[in-house]
């Protein structure tokens, strides 16, 4: 069951493994370019040395990988630092309400705002509800609106749900004919703010993530 309301709209670094792998790679293919540059530098033949403009060539290798080394440390480094600077941007929303389109967890209690989208010339709108498996535990019939509504936790027969993730969507209709199938932004208590290489990210109750630029909308929390 839902109910019509009107609402007001008001990150730990960590690094990815693949940057990780990149630069593992890179070092080791410099020590290893190291060792065999050395190892044919003290085993050449004294009566044939290694010809003095192929040497210059071999040095100026063994520089561009080391250069190389040492600008992919640096990337990382900074990497780092812009990711620890949007986790403490992004810290004051922790406790806030977020507007996304990510799962809204149900507490088994108290009701969920969502924040549906009709298509444009639908003339009847249907609610779905899945839970975290996919399956469908509810659907009914709700206003044409794009206020925001409040989720009772319930499924088809008026029964409540368990606590957890739901997921919603929103089938607008004109006169019978489907017009699409949309999802439908909810609004998730932020508990947490993080930053990794991609940037910020924010964790939500019932354990979901989502990036920043995801979010639509912040409320105080109720």
């Amino acid at each position: 069951m839902t109910t019509v309301t009107s609402a007001t709209a008001a990150t730990t670094t960590s690094t990815t493994s693949s940057s990780s792998t990149a630069s593992s790679g890179l070092n080791t293919d410099y020590e290893m370019f190291l060792k065999l540059l050395t190892t044919q530098m003290t085993n050449q033949d004294p009566t044939d040395p290694m010809d003095s403009a192929d040497y210059a060539v071999q040095l100026a290798t063994f520089s561009q990988v080391e250069q190389q080394t040492k600008t992919n440390e640096l990337l990382e480094s900074l990497t780092a630092q812009l990711g620890l600077m949007g986790m403490s941007e992004y810290a004051g929303w922790v406790g806030m309400d977020a507007r996304s389109e990510s799962p809204a967890y149900f507490n088994g209690t108290d009701a969920v705002t969502i924040s549906p989208n009709p298509a444009i010339g639908a003339t009847n709108t249907v609610l779905v509800v899945s839970d975290a498996a996919g399956n469908e535990v509810a659907r009914e019939t709700i206003p044409v609106s794009a206020d925001a509504m409040q989720w009772d936790g319930v499924d088809s027969t008026g029964n409540f749900l368990p606590a957890g993730n739901y997921t919603f969507n929103l089938e607008s209709y004109n006169n019978g004919t489907l017009l699409s199938t949309d999802p439908v932004e909810t609004y998730n208590r932020i508990l947490e703010a993080q930053g990794t290489a991609e940037g910020a990210v924010l964790v939500l109750a019932g354990g979901a993530t989502v990036g920043t630029g995801s979010i639509s909308a912040l409320r105080d929390a109720n």
